[in-house]
């Protein structure tokens, strides 16, 4: 990758966000569930949709790369922590409709589980924040996630 690639713009952004909306297919995104002994990866995601929750750092799969590279590709973006892939976890649909019931939208979330190498994590990209959480901390209700969150964590685990 070079390093002489500019950072999208706000308008850049919204543009692509806004594409996503009432799209013609799914859009295929990758997760990375990253463990370290009992703690897990997880981001505060700073833009919509979701803004606010917790969930592990992913995004949209870019042409020509594959999965593994799209997570750990996007884990690097997010948080600065380098891993290696581990093989897929699970695969989630993720469909919202609006009023209407029209499809608002429609991802295909593929998760790899990301071996740890370096790095302790800092918000970059699209993260508010960065969390080592443990499994405790997120049934108390410290950080707001997704539902399928631990039952990721659980198969992360069961590979590792």
């Amino acid at each position: 990758m070079s390093e002489n690639i500019a950072e999208p713009t706000t308008a850049d952004l919204d543009a692509r966000r806004a594409a996503r909306r009432y799209p013609e297919r799914p859009i295929v995104a990758v997760l990375a569930v990253v463990l370290r002994s009992d703690r897990f990866l997880i981001v505060q995601r700073a833009q919509q949709p979701n803004a606010g929750r917790w969930g592990f750092p992913g995004g949209v799969l870019e042409l020509g790369e594959t999965v593994a590279e799209g997570a750990m590709r996007e884990l690097r973006e997010e948080t600065g922590i380098v891993a290696e892939p581990g093989g897929v976890l699970d695969v989630h649909d993720a469909i919202s409709r609006d009023a209407d019931g029209r499809v608002q939208f429609h991802y295909i979330l593929i998760a790899i589980r990301g071996v740890w190498r370096s790095g302790e994590g800092a918000p970059a990209d699209d993260a508010a924040a960065v969390a080592w959480a443990s499994r405790a901390e997120v049934e108390a209700g410290r950080y707001p996630t997704f539902p399928t969150l631990l039952p990721l964590v659980d198969r992360a685990l069961q590979t590792a």
